[in-house]
């Protein structure tokens, strides 16, 4: 009798729009999932509490700008662990580098704030939190270079010993003493601060990060270092064949994730809290590995995932209050559209395919 045979295949190709609808369709059916699952767990209208998400996230200028900061954040660390990630160098380290970046931040303003002018301590903030950050990605760097260690482990290692230093500091810094935090940094003089910009409070943000994307996104696609590294993440062998310093490559490369991140920091500290404590990162660092991932390592496709993400973690508190709900619903939402969103790739990377052919019944 006759019958139909399927099997899966890798696509040959799938072009940006095919694999847009893709996505879009995928959303689209966690957000079908997620209602079914609100009613059943909250008897709530899922529209209602949709509709509550969008609220929390941009229902007023302030919470928009809040918004926006915060995308903007996550935006910077998921570009930062571009560059590593082509390579194949698997920085898992951005939490660190934040922390250190923040770290240098804070220290810039509290021992000079209010000793120099305001536009140079903001300069030296962000040169300093750029080294720092850079520092911080080029000790797992030079040994993976020099030694071929494990990348992975030492730059999560790494982010254990940024916390523990970060506790160090705050010990030396705290106020009021004995409170075990360090409070607001030159609340009263505003001293390394990001000023207003174009008339909003987080302009200045926004511009960075437009900058930051756009600059390594152009530094990736059109010079020689981006053409390197991407040689590298390919085939070391490849790479030394063609003249390539690989241990050179690496060591530039992570500099340049890790100074990325570590200006992360300096965002949001001067440009946002305002402070400096172990939970400054939020966990950013870790969810911009989801971002850069689903993103395909493209910056701008990482605006799109980060302000999705962002989005939903602020209307998180909005739904929490006005339904009486744990701020966890929304992080149930959050995971369902990951989960669809992560299982699209595969339809964006194989394809279904039917074949007829005759059997016999014996």
């Amino acid at each position: 009798m006759k019958f139909s045979g399927m099997r899966i295949r890798k696509r040959s190709k799938i072009s940006k729009g095919e694999a847009v609808i893709v996505r879009l369709i995928a959303i689209v059916l966690a957000l079908i999932v997620s209602g079914f699952i609100i009613v059943a767990i909250t008897k709530l209208n899922p529209l209602q509490v949709y509709a509550g998400i969008i609220d929390g996230a941009i229902g007023t200028s302030r919470r928009v700008w809040v918004t926006i900061r915060d995308i903007i954040i996550l935006l910077v660390v998921s570009v930062g662990l571009v560059p590593a990630f082509k390579m194949k160098f698997w920085n898992i380290g951005a939490e660190g580098q934040m922390l250190m970046g923040g770290l240098a931040a804070s220290a810039l303003m509290i021992y000079v704030g209010n000793s120099i002018p305001n536009g140079l301590l903001l300069l030296l903030i962000v040169i300093a939190s750029c080294v720092a950050g850079m520092l911080w990605g080029i000790i797992p760097a030079f040994f993976k270079a020099k030694y071929n260690t494990n990348e992975t482990l030492f730059t999560l290692m790494m982010n254990y010993v940024a916390m523990q230093f970060t506790t160090f500091c705050i010990v030396f810094w705290e106020k009021p003493k004995g409170s075990n935090t360090v409070g607001i940094i030159n609340a009263a003089s505003g001293a390394g601060w990001f000023p207003p910009f174009l008339g909003q409070k987080y302009g200045l943000n926004l511009l960075f990060g437009i900058l930051v994307t756009v600059i390594l996104a152009l530094y990736l696609k059109h010079t020689k270092h981006g053409y390197e590294l991407s040689v590298v993440g390919e085939s070391p062998d490849t790479a030394r064949y063609a003249g390539i310093n690989v241990k050179r490559v690496i060591v530039r490369t992570v500099a340049l994730s890790g100074a990325i991140c570590g200006f992360a920091g300096s965002l949001i500290v001067s440009g946002g809290s305002h402070t400096i404590s172990t939970s400054l990162t939020g966990g950013r660092g870790f969810t911009a590995i989801i971002v850069a991932w689903l993103a395909h390592f493209n910056s701008f496709i990482m605006a799109a995932v980060s302000a999705l993400l962002v989005f939903m973690e602020k209307g998180a508190v909005q739904i929490a209050s006005q339904f009486g709900l744990n701020h966890n619903v929304s992080s149930i939402i959050t995971g369902i559209i990951l989960f669809f969103l992560i299982g699209s790739e595969f339809f964006n990377n194989y394809e279904v395919v039917f074949d007829n052919s005759e059997a016999e019944e014996k």
